[in-house]
């Protein structure tokens, strides 16, 4: 959108009196600068005394947090706890049913193996990368992060693993997979005698050690650490200058927000001489190798077609059986819904209100609250953005909690195999929830919460590249009134 003759003559008249150092064909990097994640604000933070925290000053997103213990000593110890609790969890045993003197004992790898021999594959790999294989690889990359910040400066792939540790880690379920345990025990006690195994007390423990490795992590102390380089990789494989500021360097002024970025990874914020395209690289972060886009690529195209997705496998998945129990030569298939009224019936009221919640209201929030934020961004509406901020937070936090009915199928199918006596086997049904579960994950990474303040003309003005080129972010034009725009004193977080 073409901004007006006078808008235009302000804002160069503003720049010149800013001096020439905006104009400088070098890439500024300005420490004390963040971007929120979820609002795209960008605003100085200042160093923050151990034991608190900083929140943006406009969405109440967390920003950094300063823990009063050993910045890497702490979760360090943490993490070799987790590396061992997770090696014995292994070799241990998780649950003994013994039915009329038969008796049947299973571990972890034991759920998984049952479902691909029953020939839902699909499900039993999704249950062991979740549940053996990711634990695993974050708490390896985690000791290997924490230790390689021990030297005075930051290797080379350290970098490369935080930035994976940040995508794998939420698919790391211990925590869901306990409950999935509690679950499928309080169907089995009914059943037959059920002895828990030391494994589930080790999962317990071990989904204590690995949140307490993340709460007492300060990422911010071991990127400090890494080197800055003094250039920038275009990427028609040309090089810009660096020039690392601060917020004194620059007078104290903020610069014009659509001429900033903050890397996706680092979070290390940058200045342009030019104004920066909405979803295209600009180049190499120059502090972990990651591609500097501003937002990201076509991010409400993607949400709206995995949010569609979850949509049609969420009525199969209610609609069908998740599996079939078998007892003494008579029972038949449970959904869901069944299966939560079969424990109000059985006086386990807070255990069916959990597994109503988790597998099905938490699966219709996640639908409909991204619709929700799709549409609002489309219409380009100005209403409820604290609120709308808040409510993807929410999403982004409680998706994984879906998985209990999945982890709880899986535990069943392995430890009640007694052919005629007793037999519980899994049917098409957890399939298409287990994809609900894992389509609205991704779905909630796709979408940019920064566009709902983009379309509000909260985070300055889109650059007039991506309206030539029909980038999809140029539907969200805006401009900034001149008071905003001559916003001379940057937000403190």
């Amino acid at each position: 959108m073409a901004s007006s003759l006078p808008s235009r003559l302000y804002r160069s008249a503003l720049n010149f009196t800013r001096g020439k150092q905006l104009h400088s064909s070098h890439v500024q990097v300005v420490d004390d600068l963040v971007e929120c994640p979820c609002c795209g604000e960008f605003q100085q933070l200042e160093e923050i005394a151990p034991g608190t925290v900083a929140r943006c000053v406009r969405c109440g997103q967390l920003l950094e947090r300063r823990n009063k213990g050993g910045p890497l000593a702490t979760p360090l110890a943490f993490c070799i706890a987790s590396a061992a609790l997770y090696l014995a969890t292994l070799a241990s045993s998780l649950m003994t049913l013994n039915l009329y003197g038969r008796e049947r004992s299973v571990d972890l790898l034991t759920g998984p193996m049952e479902l691909l021999h029953e020939g839902w594959g699909e499900v039993g790999i999704l249950v062991g990368l979740v549940t053996i294989l990711a634990p695993g690889i974050v708490i390896a990359m985690m000791g290997m992060i924490l230790t390689a910040a021990f030297f005075e400066e930051l290797p080379d792939w350290a970098p490369h693993l935080l930035a994976w540790y940040e995508k794998l880690r939420p698919w790391s379920m211990m925590e869901v997979y306990i409950l999935g345990i509690f679950v499928a025990y309080t169907k089995l006690v009914d059943m037959a005698h059920v002895e828990v195994g030391p494994a589930a007390y080790l999962i317990a423990a071990l989904m204590i050690s690995m949140a307490a490795t993340d709460q007492t992590l300060d990422q911010e102390r071991i990127w400090q650490r890494r080197r800055v380089e003094g250039v920038i990789q275009l990427p028609d494989g040309n090089e810009v200058d660096v020039d690392r500021v601060t917020m004194a360097d620059l007078g104290g002024h903020m610069p014009p927000p659509e001429h900033m970025l903050s890397c996706h990874s680092c979070g290390l914020v940058g200045v342009f001489p030019e104004p920066v395209p909405q979803t295209r690289s600009v180049g190499l972060c120059p502090r972990c190798g990651h591609n500097l886009c501003k937002r990201k690529n076509n991010s409400l195209s993607r949400t709206s077609a995995l949010v569609l997705s979850a949509f049609v496998f969420y009525l199969p998945a209610n609609l069908f059986p998740v599996m079939t129990v078998i007892k003494v030569g008579s029972g038949g298939g449970h959904t869901i819904i069944e299966g939560a009224i079969e424990l109000w019936q059985d006086d386990m009221i807070p255990l069916s209100l959990l597994v109503l919640f988790a597998s099905v209201t938490v699966p219709v929030a996640k639908i409909l609250g991204l619709s929700y934020m799709i549409v609002t961004t489309k219409l380009r509406s100005t209403k409820k953005l604290m609120f709308r901020s808040k409510l993807f937070r929410i999403i982004d936090i409680i998706g994984r909690w879906s998985m209990i009915d999945v982890f709880m199928i899986s535990i069943l199918v392995a430890v009640v195999r007694f052919s005629s006596l007793a037999n519980v086997v899994a049917n098409a049904g957890v399939v298409s929830f287990a994809a609900v579960v894992v389509i609205t994950i991704f779905a909630a990474h796709c979408f940019d919460p920064r566009l709902m303040w983009d379309v509000a003309g909260r985070n300055g003005q889109i650059p007039e590249d991506d309206v030539r080129t029909g980038n999809e972010s140029s539907e969200f034009s805006a401009i900034r009134s001149p008071e905003e725009q001559d916003k001379m004193e940057p937000v403190k977080a």
